[in-house]
């Protein structure tokens, strides 16, 4: 059963044509392109099922079934629940949490078995907590790397906005931001991991910026690109 997955982000659209656990097909798009995402479907045979992680608001989800009209098959924008896929959601309102980040604590789980943080290092920075027995504890949302620099340079006069690289002790402004960036996300996830309590738990990295991240953080990790589509993946897959 052919099943289109699409994840609308904060700022891109990610999809994949899945058939039988294999990845037939994939794309990417920046969130506004709309009529090239309907131009690349158009040249998709036909699903059976559409599963959409939609964080981008009403009017993304009415581009998104406008985009799958012309198959007339069932299109779903999912939401998290109390429990799905083996996992079990501690948020004070479980359909408060976001779609993409219950997506991507099912991929998790599904990978692990085990307790993990799931770190997703895009437009925000979330760090969420998976306990050994399937349950989301509860995470961090964060600003992600550029909010951070452009927030700071956008807020603060004669600061410089263009990139810098990591230094322990950077002496130029460039290089202080973007350092101050990484130091400010590492010591979250670090913080959450020794909050986890578990020493040998991994944590599952994945995002924009998690190239930044990775080199800094010393912990059991394993890099995981696309985690909301792998979620998506598994809740398709459930009978």
């Amino acid at each position: 059963m052919k099943a289109l997955l699409i994840d609308i982000g904060n700022s891109r659209i990610k999809w994949v044509l899945a058939e039988g656990g294999l990845w037939l097909k994939q794309g990417v798009a920046d969130r506004t392109e709309w009529i090239a995402l309907q131009h690349a479907f158009a040249g998709l045979p036909s699903p059976h099922k559409v599963l959409v992680s939609n964080v981008a608001g009403g009017e993304a989800a009415q581009h998104a079934y406008a985009a799958c009209a012309a198959w007339g098959c069932p299109v779903e924008i999912i939401s998290a629940k109390v429990g799905q896929c083996g996992v079990r959601n501690n948020y004070e309102r479980p359909a408060s949490l976001g779609s993409d980040r219950w997506a991507a604590l099912i991929a998790a789980w599904h990978q692990e078995h085990a307790a993990c943080l799931v770190v997703n290092c895009g437009t925000a920075t979330t760090v969420d907590a998976l306990s050994a027995n399937g349950e989301f504890l509860g995470g961090l949302i964060l600003p992600g790397m550029d909010m951070m620099r452009h927030s700071l340079a956008a807020g603060t006069a004669q600061l410089e906005t263009e990139k810098g690289n990591w230094r322990e002790f950077p002496r130029n402004t460039a290089d202080a931001i973007f350092s101050g960036a990484v130091q400010a996300t590492v010591g979250a996830i670090r913080q959450q991991h020794g909050l986890l309590g578990v020493p040998g738990a991994r944590c599952l990295l994945g995002g924009g910026a998690a190239d930044y991240v990775q080199p800094q953080l010393e912990l059991p990790l394993v890099r995981v690109d696309n985690m909301v589509l792998h979620g998506l993946q598994i809740i398709a897959q459930e009978p």
